[in-house]
């Protein structure tokens, strides 16, 4: 596998932070351009992040049910086509999961270590360069650690892809609330398929976090300010991430206190995985498995009304399910 600068180890990691506080005006091709003002990050005009789903497989939807987080993410897997459906030999496939605090998985706040692994391990079976990334709001490399999925990645076979300041380019995203925002643009700009793995939690502002809400982790900046309008946030970056793949994490819910949670009392079992790319319908399966209505959620409402997916995914002519 080519070494690629992006994929860091620890001291890598804190070496590209020192070298990036040491450069200015430094030029990569392509109308990038680091800036010499902190956070400011790259702007790169007239790119758009293209569409990762896959002709052909708009109408993927199955759920695995059962207690061992693996063996149930292939199941799902299996259920919706197989993994060769979504992916192909030689496509550099992005792992996009929920590192966002730092809990050990237990707390249900951050994406199941077991499930992760699972999908790396099918994705490298399938011919693909694999890389799991994630923007966590605090030490990222604490959060990777403390939530497991570094060490399950890495066992597994795939790598890291931690961010770097350099890392992000200011994008037009679209006309909306988001409009031009610092994104986390290196890791989209490497792949060829995006697979989201959210957990499945509540959120004291949106009412759940869930696959749309997932992408918040490729913006950069104050990102807190879109909490103004979350519920129309989320729906815009549902349509301007489109998705190889949605493995929904649904192994254990965090039903109480998200999304940080931090007691055992936050969190309950789900025994459940679900795979789809109608990111609509997805959340709402993980909204049933909170207990709230996806009618009552404003996202997956606004999300539907623009025209991103259905939200009665048990109408999907190809929706499978089963049981270990």
């Amino acid at each position: 596998m080519t070494a690629d600068p992006h994929v860091c180890s620890r001291r890598a990691f804190f070496a590209g932070l020192l070298k990036t506080c040491a450069l200015a005006g430094v030029t990569v091709g392509g109308g990038l351009y680091f800036s010499r003002r902190p956070g400011a990050g790259r702007r790169r005009n007239g790119f758009r992040v293209p569409s990762f789903v896959v002709p052909g497989t708009e109408d993927a939807f199955a759920v695995a049910r059962g207690s061992r987080a693996g063996a149930v993410t292939r199941a799902a897997v299996a259920a919706a086509g197989g993994i060769q459906r979504f992916v192909r030999p030689g496509d550099k496939v992005l792992i996009k999961v929920n590192a966002a605090f730092a809990r050990p998985p237990w707390m249900g706040a951050t994406t199941s270590p077991e499930v992760c692994a699972e999908v790396v391990r099918l994705c490298l079976a399938a011919g693909a360069d694999v890389r799991v990334t994630d923007n966590p709001i605090s030490d990222t490399e604490r959060c990777f650690e403390l939530s497991g999925i570094r060490e399950a990645v890495t066992r597994a076979g795939g790598e890291v892809f931690l961010p770097r300041p350099e890392d992000f380019a200011r994008l037009r995203v679209n006309d909306g609330v988001i409009g031009t925002w610092s994104v986390f643009f290196a890791p989209l700009q490497w792949c060829t398929r995006l697979i989201g793995i959210p957990a499945v939690k509540t959120h004291n502002l949106s009412g759940a976090t869930l696959a749309m809400k997932n992408w918040y982790g490729f913006m950069g900046g104050s990102r807190s300010r879109f909490h103004q309008d979350i519920h129309t946030v989320i729906a815009e970056l549902g349509a301007f991430l489109r998705p190889s793949l949605v493995v929904l994490d649904g192994t254990r819910l965090l039903i109480d206190n998200g999304p940080t949670g931090g007691s055992v009392s936050d969190v309950a079992p789900g025994n459940t995985v679900a795979v789809s790319t109608d990111q609509v319908a997805i959340d709402a399966l993980g909204a049933d498995l909170l207990g709230i209505r996806p009618e009552d959620v404003g996202f997956i409402r606004l999300a539907e009304a623009r025209g991103l997916g259905s939200a009665d995914y048990r109408s999907f002519s190809a929706y499978r399910e089963v049981s270990l």
